[in-house]
């Protein structure tokens, strides 16, 4: 099961009290203050690791508790540290608390979030003896625990993302590139959910495409599966819009093209102007040269194309892909040469400071499904 949002309860551990203890042994009869430390709370911790590809198994638990410190005791004995929970997720999550507001996007495997950090251990009496205070009889309880409830959101990073109506190829064109299977049939909305794959070209060059499900008019407004089919375009640095000659539905192929175009500018007035490529797909139908030439006057950008069951066209497709992602690299590059050395500043959207990364010697790694 693929799932792409899911809201959890997060609950950090407890920190143990300090202890107010003496020694007490025969033969030394002013021992003095022995009371331990308590141990620090166990926080919950979020993780983008590679090989995660859905948030199915946090739809399974709402509730993540992390365990609290024990308390500190006699004999200057420190409390044992709760034990820190890790949730696995895919890169490309998106982290937000119960208001709305961005906590971190987990872009990158590596990328880590303490979600609820744990409580420090509180002191015990030992820490307060002084050469005027032989006998502290003081001590000081764990910081309480952090309770949260997060919203994640999966978007799928890709560096190409296949686009238009159901049913024009898209899942099939996948399939020829790539190793990925998804599933294809003679059926609207075959796909539900998005597919990836790594496409090799050459021997030292890849990509990942992804099969973004069929757009129909008013997604841009939840219409169908709408917002829930955009979100997963925004991470694709260039677009390959396949249009279908001879839709099931009797539709004009150009009118298909302009109104996916104009729900991409309707959702998102960049998303509207990432770079595309648009293909003809089957273009082994009798006819299909015609619908090309009306095709080729209505885009802006490059048009190719294809079959993918005869396989015309896709090296050709192929090779502007990796030419258009060159540029790409090339521009973005430029621009971060032209921008002065970034100086520490804190994010628009950074998290609070309760949020920082801290490690826990005893953590417990939830792993994926």
């Amino acid at each position: 099961m693929f799932v792409d949002r899911v809201t959890i309860n997060v609950h950090s551990g407890k920190g143990g009290d300090g202890a107010v203890s003496f020694r007490r042994e025969k033969f030394i009869p002013r021992g003095g203050p022995d009371g331990g430390d308590g141990g620090d709370g166990g926080s919950v911790i979020i993780v983008a690791q590679a090989g995660v590809d859905s948030l199915a198994f946090l739809a399974q638990k709402r509730h993540w508790n992390a365990t609290r410190g024990e308390n500190g005791s006699g004999a200057n004995c420190h409390g044992r540290n709760g034990e820190s929970v890790t949730l696995a997720v895919p890169p490309g999550t998106i982290v937000y608390d119960s208001r709305g507001f961005v906590l971190k996007d987990l872009a990158k495997p590596g990328d880590t979030l303490v979600a609820a950090k744990g409580g420090k251990g509180g002191k015990g009496n030992t820490r307060f003896k002084s050469s005027t205070n032989r006998a502290p009889r003081q001590n000081t309880p764990g910081e309480e625990a952090e309770v949260r409830e997060l919203m994640l959101e999966l978007k799928v990073i890709a560096d190409v993302g296949l686009i238009g109506l159901p049913n024009a190829g898209k899942s099939t064109l996948l399939s020829r590139l790539s190793r990925a299977r998804p599933e294809i049939a003679d059926y609207p909305f075959t796909t539900k959910f998005p597919n990836l794959g790594i496409v090799s070209v050459g021997a030292e060059r890849q990509f990942v495409l992804a099969d973004i499900p069929g757009l129909i008019e008013g997604a841009h407004a939840g219409v169908g599966l709408g917002h829930e089919f955009l979100r997963h375009v925004e991470r694709a640095g260039l677009l390959v819009h396949l249009v279908e000659p001879f839709p099931t539905d009797g539709s004009d192929p150009i009118a298909n093209y302009h109104n996916i175009r104009k729900e991409l500018t309707l959702y998102s007035e960049e998303l509207g102007r990432r770079p595309e490529i648009a293909v003809m797909s089957k273009c082994e139908l009798p006819g299909a040269d015609e619908v090309l030439e009306k095709l080729q006057a209505a885009a802006s950008g490059d048009v190719l194309p294809i079959s993918a069951v005869t396989g015309t066209g896709l090296n050709k497709l192929l090779h502007l892909v990796i030419e258009r992602l060159d540029e790409q690299k090339a521009a973005l590059a430029e621009r971060e040469a032209q921008q002065p050395s970034a100086t520490p500043a804190t994010a628009e959207n950074s998290p609070p400071e309760s949020l920082d990364v801290a490690s826990n010697p005893a953590e417990t790694t939830i792993p994926a499904p």
